[in-house]
């Protein structure tokens, strides 16, 4: 089974939606950038449409050559890679799992929803899946917008000064063995507490190589960045 803890004290470098910011991402191409610049794990959205299972994070967002899930991971399969699925499609649940089943990459991946009820059909599903819980919801990327940080920002610090008391609550309801935060709900008490309940911390979308110092001196597990370069810096 995948280990989501530090390397040898070191946090995971995870590629989001491949790496993003340097390729069209959620595609073959972003996911291979990202294993080239030195991830360990690759993160990518998983929707459905028209009974399809493709690499998007919504219908707006497809790519203009779209991926299958099944061309993920084949590909993925050819790799020493980890994986993280982040789950759009509530319903696929079992879909997701027998594909992961047929490329023998359930002990590599993890899967993460912002949705508890999906995250509890997984391990249903399959026991030794790693299940993650996203929060909070970010439907629109909102927090990836650099003009919209001060607005957003706000309502992210009131969500971290009360998550600490809630995650483990959080993560207990869902079955996850990890928290998936964005980076400005993350604080060391959190941390603590996840740590304490024996879940792993990643945080997402980094944007530039402090925020990556900070979070490390935090102590969280891993971080999700659009550009990998910033693990550098």
């Amino acid at each position: 089974m995948i280990d989501l803890q530090r390397r040898d004290g070191r946090l995971l470098r995870i590629g989001h939606r491949g790496a993003a910011a340097l390729a069209p991402e959620n595609t073959i191409a972003s996911l291979s950038l990202a294993l080239e610049l030195g991830c360990d794990l690759v993160e990518f959205d998983v929707l459905e449409v028209d009974g399809t299972l493709l690499v998007a994070h919504s219908p707006a967002e497809i790519p203009a050559e779209p991926a299958t899930l099944e061309d993920a991971l084949a590909f993925l399969a050819g790799t020493e890679a980890g994986i993280q699925l982040d789950l759009k499609a509530p319903g696929a649940e079992r879909t997701l799992v027998q594909a992961l089943g047929r490329h023998s990459l359930v002990e590599r991946a993890v899967v993460s929803s912002f949705r508890p009820a999906s995250l509890r059909a997984l391990g249903a599903l399959e026991p030794d899946l790693r299940l993650g819980l996203t929060y909070p919801e970010d439907r629109y990327g909102v927090g990836r917008r650099r003009l919209l940080a001060p607005l957003v920002g706000s309502g992210l610090a009131l969500m971290r000064v009360t998550l600490a008391r809630r995650i483990g609550r959080m993560l207990a309801a869902a079955g996850a063995t990890a928290a998936m935060l964005h980076w400005q709900v993350v604080s060391r008490a959190a941390v603590e507490r996840c740590h304490a309940a024996g879940a792993a911390v990643f945080a997402w979308t980094v944007l530039d190589a402090e925020q990556v110092r900070r979070l490390d001196d935090l102590g969280v597990d891993g971080v999700i960045a659009d550009d990998p370069r910033i693990f550098a810096g």
